[in-house]
């Protein structure tokens, strides 16, 4: 894995000691640019997902700050499925700011990294400069907690339900058949067909002909594989099982985000757009690409012009 990572010139990891735990941090850029801005990952994914934009974020004068979160990589690992809750995952980032005695920064995230990046922005409005998510729009709360929601309408099959309710069963099987697994998740242009029978999460980690094309190359994927490897799913896959707890835990949150944000899209993405946004994002810019889900790695170029546009009228 670190071959690939100095081929590529991928930042060199440090170990960051903050809100009682340690994170996986890479950065570039200069600390006293006054420009801080902290990619945050998805899942089931890594630092390293950022690899595309951190060079062009650098070039720009930001300083990049890309954390392995808690679960993920050599950060820490909790066995109790409280311990990656929002409240700690928003602390996490929170320490981190204070680590490198910024009073707040960009945040950028993708997938559960939207998730978090949105709601830090609820908990912590003060520490959140602006913000961009990819892929996953802000969650409305509603009057009932998610997975409760998402049972009665997705199904127990749909894999947040799956999770939830039937706990060790899909991070066996993704430990068991990590490289499978992966090989066949992270892929673009994906045809679209009916959706197969079962849990769709453990369908792709037994199938044998992945559909679409890959969206990186063996040696990228072999550092997710590496650190997934050595982690296992579990600590990532807590973060679904705290959703219920989340929804409680944001109960009293203002839910209007002032920050000026940024929506990307991938138009084949499954994840539907929120037509709504506005409503509770005011100053938000949303912004569709040609892609799948796994938008700044399938389309990264355009991607980084988005983005880089995006923070220039920002700072103008």
């Amino acid at each position: 894995m670190n071959s690939i990572l100095e081929t590529i010139g991928f930042p060199q990891p440090t170990i960051i000691p903050v809100n009682g735990i340690e994170l996986e941090v890479f950065e570039a850029g200069q600390q006293n640019a006054g420009k801080p801005i902290i990619l945050l990952h998805g899942w089931p994914e890594h630092a390293f997902s950022w690899r595309h934009q951190i060079s062009a974020l650098v070039d720009s004068g930001y300083h990049v700050i890309v954390p392995n979160q808690r679960g993920y990589g050599n950060s820490s690992h909790f066995s109790e499925v409280i311990a990656y809750d929002i409240k700690h995952l928003a602390d996490d980032l929170v320490a981190l700011l204070d680590h490198y005695e910024y009073e707040n920064a960009t945040f950028i995230g993708h997938d559960w990294g939207a998730m978090v990046t949105w709601w830090l922005t609820l908990l912590n409005p003060n520490r959140v400069k602006q913000l961009i998510a990819l892929a996953v729009p802000y969650q409305v709360r509603g009057e009932r907690p998610w997975i409760e929601w998402m049972e009665e309408f997705l199904g127990s099959d749909y894999y947040f339900v799956h999770f939830n309710r039937q706990p060790g069963v899909a991070d066996r099987i993704l430990d068991e058949n990590v490289h499978q697994f992966l090989h066949n998740l992270f892929r673009k242009n994906i045809p679209k067909m009916p959706p197969e029978p079962g849990m769709t999460i453990i369908n792709l980690a037994s199938a044998k002909e992945p559909k679409g094309e890959p969206v990186m190359s063996e040696d990228e994927l072999a550092v997710f594989v590496s650190a997934f490897e050595s982690s296992g799913f579990t600590g990532s896959i807590n973060w679904y099982r705290n959703l219920d707890r989340n929804w409680h835990l944001l109960a009293n949150a203002n839910p209007i985000i002032a920050q000026p944000s940024l929506m990307i899209y991938g138009e084949q993405d499954l994840i539907p757009k929120f037509e709504g946004l506005s409503q509770f994002v005011p100053n938000v810019e949303e912004v569709s690409l040609d892609c799948g889900h796994w938008i700044q790695q399938e389309k990264p170029k355009e991607t980084n012009q988005v983005i880089l546009e995006w923070l220039k009228q920002q700072d103008s």
